[in-house]
């Protein structure tokens, strides 16, 4: 038998994602049963699979289509079978439901203390020797957490760490903000890396302000490295004269070693040809590295346990 159903309670059509979202908090809870019902043909039977009283069911079978505006079941007595618009209706929804249960799973998974995953980013000087190392150390007593990796300049990654899609990251400077907690790990000492047949090049230590009047390469703006180069040069009394800007500190040291600049870098994972690395006397050349997270946000147990273990290695993070 059809329903009457009132035009007030029928869903009007928009792609409008404020309406498109309203539609699904109207819909949503309603879809298993649908799906259960779908599934036996038999309200009974649904609600006794399903472990709900019949006339909730049954109510919310019939508000379903009255807010969709269509006919979902034609009734035999106390059985149903779908209508064309159900059976339509039924593939989009068993879909949907198989999306939740996979998501379901996914974070459940995520959590395991045992198997679960950690979003970490880090700074692309650590790539290569410190990141491996920590998760080397850290998988001796944790062999099955997994980990999603980012390398990438800071602000990108409180960034992404804001947008929740990293856990944890390494980064420098050590960010000061109100919705972030941050906490100092260790310090890298800078060196002042010019070439081999630089004027400079036969001194072991250098006071900053003598490279006043040479030619920089730097990282680009909004990497942190840069920012401490600002104002090492700036504290040394000269705003540098930058030739060169790139996005990592290794390219940096082959533009110094082909006689485009000088740099402001921390130390090398091995030696590189064609480069001298001058201690920097004056001002105080270091950045530090810290570990930051979202405040006030749940950690899931792996990443608890990884956080517990970068914090545990203050003082000894860097090789």
């Amino acid at each position: 038998m059809a329903h009457q159903h009132s035009s007030q309670a029928r869903l009007s059509p928009s792609s409008d994602t404020e309406d498109i979202s309203a539609t699904a908090l109207l819909l949503a809870p309603r879809l298993a049963y649908f799906a259960g019902v779908a599934r036996t043909e038999h309200v009974t039977r649904a609600a006794l699979e399903m472990n709900v009283p019949q006339s909730t069911l049954s109510r919310a079978m019939a508000r379903l289509e009255q807010d969709l505006g269509v006919d979902l079941f034609a009734r035999h007595g106390r059985t149903v079978s779908l209508t064309p618009a159900g059976r339509t209706f039924l593939a989009s929804v068993e879909r949907a439901l198989a999306e939740v249960e996979r998501a379901a799973e996914e974070v459940r998974a995520d959590a395991d203390p045992a198997t679960g995953k950690v979003a970490f980013g880090f700074l692309h000087t650590m790539g290569a020797e410190t990141v491996p190392g920590l998760l080397h150390a850290f998988r001796a007593d944790h062999p099955r957490v997994r980990f999603s990796l980012v390398q990438n300049y800071g602000e990108a990654m409180l960034e992404r760490l804001r947008a929740g899609e990293l856990d944890l990251c390494l980064t420098s400077p050590v960010p000061d903000a109100p919705d972030l907690v941050a906490r100092r790990l260790d310090e890298q000492k800078l060196r002042l890396v010019v070439p081999a047949d630089h004027r400079l090049a036969g001194r072991r230590r250098i006071r900053l302000a003598e490279a006043y009047d040479e030619t920089f390469v730097t990282l680009e703006p909004g990497y942190g490295l840069r920012r401490i180069t600002d104002d090492l040069c700036r504290e040394a009394g000269f705003k540098p004269r930058i030739a060169f800007e790139g996005e990592e500190a290794e390219t940096l040291r082959g533009l110094v070693a082909a006689g485009l600049g000088v740099a402001l870098l921390p130390p090398p994972t091995v030696p590189r040809p064609g480069v001298v690395e001058l201690t920097v006397t004056a001002p105080r050349a270091a950045r530090e590295i810290g570990v930051a997270w979202l405040a006030d946000r749940p950690d899931t147990p792996p990443v608890a346990a990884f956080k517990k273990f970068l914090l545990s290695r203050r003082g000894s993070l860097l090789p």
